[in-house]
């Protein structure tokens, strides 16, 4: 899409930037779950060089109804105790103007914006007007699906709100192939927002991205080889026993391992290697599955084509007999295994079937 070229006022001191080009490292537990588990993370954390924000979520906007949806306010309480105690800045993520109110009221250094608010018009209008007057800094997540206009309007809100700390997150993209992520990051949505309005300072949170620690330095590195200015992390004492997404958190001191990794570029396994593979097949199979839309919506057009010269039982009966040729000589070919001839006689059973119906129902049966 064509993004317009709006200009954002931003605030000359930005607090996402760090002197030096040393990169802001923002990290804390996916969910608050109690002040005591708060605070003795908090305070490892604050042990690690380079992290000077202890972030936590207070609120959870779940998928699934049942799932755990965040302390609520008494996590704020327990993030002013980080604070006295710790001296590190604080952040936690707001979804609707409630959340904003209420992390304002309670003192939050820095509020993040969900990228499930991003992707809302209605939602970024009243957080909003809800932060009007404030000099709160905020960081804009990036919505849900890969829209720039939408994730320019959140930012453009704000800022015809009053608020110029401004800052991005890239926390990744829904895709209909996510492999090896947890969500896509989508570097060249990135990199076009930052082309637009390179005064704007980019965050990776590379736990969403990621989705499992494996990939954490991979992500990591890729995000700081792109030039962010600071990166996201989830993390908790005890990843094992978390509310929520325990398989992206890291033990304070794994993550102290992990920055001092990203800091001196040493290589962890070859991972980061690996990634740039998978992102390369990834793109290639995206290619090969355009390719393959566009034949099937040629073989619709000249199946209907066929469709239109009735000749009764004659014509079924030709069709038929070709159709069962042209399985059988698939089905010969020494270059299968049992699964890829099962999957080829079930494809063509598909088409045969709906020779005469719409692509969805072709695709469908296909996968079923």
């Amino acid at each position: 899409m064509r993004a317009s070229r709006t200009p954002i006022d931003v605030a000359q001191k930005s607090s996402f930037r760090h002197t030096g080009g040393k990169l802001v490292l923002i990290a804390g537990p996916c969910s608050a779950e109690s002040e005591e588990q708060m605070l003795k993370t908090a305070q490892q954390l604050k042990a690690i060089k380079g992290i000077t924000v202890f972030r936590a979520g207070i609120w959870k906007s779940r998928t699934r109804p049942n799932s755990f949806k965040g302390v609520g306010t008494v996590g704020l309480t327990w993030l002013e105790t980080v604070k006295k105690e710790t001296g590190l800045q604080t952040s936690c993520e707001v979804a609707n103007a409630q959340h904003a109110e209420e992390a304002v009221k309670y003192g939050v250094d820095i509020l993040t914006i969900s990228g499930r608010a991003t992707v809302n018009p209605f939602a970024m209008e009243e957080i909003a007007a809800a932060l009007k007057g404030t000099d709160k800094p905020v960081l804009v997540n990036n919505p849900v699906y890969p829209d720039l206009g939408l994730w320019l309007g959140a930012l453009e809100r704000l800022n015809e709100a009053g608020i110029t700390d401004l800052g991005l997150i890239n926390r990744g993209f829904a895709a209909d192939e996510q492999y090896p992520y947890r969500s896509h990051p989508r570097w060249d949505h990135m990199l076009q927002l930052r082309e637009m309005h390179p005064e704007l300072p980019v965050f990776c949170d590379a736990a969403h991205i990621a989705g499992r620690r494996s990939l954490l330095y991979p992500v990591s590195q890729k995000a700081v080889d792109l030039g962010v200015e600071g990166l996201l992390f989830e993390s908790h004492t005890n990843p094992a026993a978390a509310l929520s997404s325990p398989q992206q958190q890291l033990m304070p001191q794994e993550l102290d391992l992990l920055i001092n990794a990203i800091e001196t570029k040493v290589k962890l396994d070859g991972t980061n290697h690996l990634v740039e593979q998978l992102d390369d097949l990834s793109q290639q199979m995206d290619n090969v599955d355009k390719a393959l839309v566009d034949l099937l919506l040629r073989r619709r057009e000249v199946s209907q084509k066929i469709s239109l010269h009735q000749m009764g039982d004659v014509q079924e009966s030709l069709q038929v007999n070709r159709w069962q040729q042209e399985l059988d000589a698939w089905l010969k070919r020494d270059d299968y295994t049992q699964t890829d001839s099962s999957f080829v006689k079930s494809l063509m059973e598909a088409l045969q079937q709906h020779r005469k119906g719409p692509l969805g129902s072709i695709a469908s049966s296909a996968v079923a």
